[in-house]
């Protein structure tokens, strides 16, 4: 049994091994055809997938954000593009949960929608921002009703075959003095939306993350979200906080499960794979492949503490306060760095044989690069690390705008 099977609590998982084997079944066809996960997401739909982290009073599943980061783990460890693109819908969840947990009942709309089976993407991703929340190239004009109409160009859209509300943000110059970001959800069915696709690529193709182009897209008052001060950081609203705990822990949660994975499949090839060298014995009896192997566990170990450590601690309400955009970059960060590694020490334990199309180990080594481009990226997160170390005082040294961010 993977490590990842492990129970927390007292609540069983939601998906069995035996969903999870039909997953993993579905996955290589996905990713030869580049088609996107339709089947997947219906069963996942019906199992009450979507609502798994909607509080119960409401009628969801009432995980924490640890219990749906072990869930998403299992997932992404048979089929890496499904968790991930479902991801993207699960942390706007958690961040309503969240709010509707701390008194605030504005998103409590979000939380009904998911129940009744709703799908909700992400909308953050533009070309050439860099800053991703604290910035936007969206234009965000207000409206005699109170809410926004929402023009430009967002990329990295998964689930945009499926999706019925995209979360986005954009910038409001109507005051050029006081400039505002504006955080609001449309519907898919809004005039002025149209879908380019364009996801033709390397890795993660079942995601479908496409561009959504967007002219003049109203968002009602009721569904515009956040109206924050341009000059104040994003991370002093909680809902951003919020944002960040969810989708950086889930993300990172993500290449967890696809980490495991490719360890898991090195494991089995030395066990079975013999070795002249050694008088036909296994090759697990190679002392450099034993020292690999144990490079690996290691750095597995530690992802392991280090993502669990994060998402108990925000699910038991532990307060670190304006510690915690660092901790969040810097789990999604080690989650990077130990990934790269696992599946590049995965990949010299097998042998060539993993390049071949067909492998389950070379669609791996294609899904993996990406857990380096979801932000916070590594220049990102090592000014937000060192600038929480460093504190106030010190804040010139490292470069400007180095606040938290957090795309989809």
């Amino acid at each position: 049994m993977s490590t990842l099977d492990t129970q927390r609590g007292a609540r069983p998982f939601l998906l069995s091994d035996e969903d999870l084997a039909r997953f993993a079944g579905r996955a290589a066809t996905y990713d030869r055809e580049g088609r996107f996960f339709d089947e997947d997401l219906a069963e996942l739909r019906d199992l009450g997938y979507l609502s798994i982290n909607v509080p119960e009073s409401l009628g969801g599943g009432g995980r924490s954000l640890l219990e749906t980061a072990l869930e998403q783990r299992r997932l992404a460890y048979r089929s890496t593009a499904t968790a991930l693109a479902v991801n993207m819908h699960l942390y706007w969840i958690g961040v309503a949960a969240d709010r509707h947990r701390a008194g605030e009942h504005s998103l409590d709309w979000v939380l009904e929608e998911a129940v009744a089976g709703r799908v909700f993407a992400a909308g953050h991703g533009e070309p050439g921002n860099d800053l991703v929340l604290d910035d936007s190239t969206t234009r965000a004009e207000p409206q005699a009703d109170g809410g926004y109409r929402f023009s430009g160009h967002k990329i990295f859209g998964s689930l945009s075959p499926v999706w019925d509300w995209f979360g986005l943000h954009g910038r409001d110059d109507s005051d050029p003095e006081h400039p505002k970001i504006v955080h609001a959800f449309v519907r898919r069915d809004a005039e002025g939306i149209t879908i380019k696709e364009t996801w033709d690529t390397l890795g993660l193709r079942a995601t479908r993350s496409e561009d959504t182009l967007l002219d003049a897209v109203h968002s009602a008052p009721e569904h515009v979200v956040r109206v924050l001060d341009f000059e104040v950081p994003s991370v002093a609203d909680p809902f951003i906080v919020s944002l960040f705990a969810w989708s950086l822990v889930g993300i990172s949660s993500v290449y967890h499960g696809l980490s495991q994975r490719a360890f898991d499949i090195a494991v089995a090839h030395v066990r079975r794979r013999t070795s002249r060298r050694f008088a036909g014995a296994p090759q697990a009896q190679d002392p450099f492949v034993r020292t690999e192997i144990a490079e690996i566990a290691l750095l597995m170990q530690r992802l392991e503490a280090h993502l669990e450590r994060v998402a108990s601690d925000w699910s038991d309400g532990v307060d670190h306060g304006d510690q915690w955009p660092a901790r969040f970059v810097g789990a999604k960060e080690a989650t990077a760095q130990t990934t790269r590694r696992v599946v590049e020490l995965s990949t010299l334990i097998v042998g060539g044989g993993w390049l071949f199309k067909g492998h389950e180990l070379e669609r791996i080594f294609r899904d993996a690069p990406g857990v380096s481009h979801h932000p916070a990226q590594t220049s990102l997160a090592h000014s937000v690390l060192a600038l929480t170390a460093l504190g106030a005082a010190d804040a010139g040294r490292l470069p400007s705008g180095a606040h938290v961010h957090i795309d989809a």
